[in-house]
C-alpha cells in the first residue's frame, strides 16, 4: 500500500491514478491522518495465459511420470 500526502496526491492525480489502475492501493493522508484511499473500481485484468509460454525454459524427462512412490502418496493423501 502506497500512502501519500494531500498536496503529493494534488500534484501527482495523474501518476496516482495510473497506479491505480495498476492494482495498487494508495492511502491518502493529512499529516499523519489517512484521510481517503483510492482503490479501482474494478479489479486489474489477468494476464492471458499463453499455451506452451514455457517450451524450452525446462523438460520433463520420463521420471516426471512414473509413480509416487508409497510414502509421498501417502503424505499427499493424508496430510497431518
Amino acid at each position: 500500500m502506497i500512502r501519500v500526502k494531500m498536496h503529493e496526491a494534488k500534484t501527482n492525480l495523474s501518476k496516482l491514478a495510473a497506479l491505480v489502475e495498476a492494482g495498487e492501493e494508495i492511502t491518502v493522508m493529512r499529516g499523519d491522518k489517512p484521510v481517503m484511499k483510492l482503490v479501482p473500481i474494478s479489479p486489474p485484468a489477468k494476464a492471458l495465459r499463453v499455451p506452451g509460454r514455457f517450451k524450452g525454459v525446462f523438460e520433463l524427462d520420463d521420471r516426471f511420470f512414473e509413480p509416487l512412490p508409497d510414502e509421498e502418496l501417502e503424505a499427499w493423501n493424508n496430510p497431518k
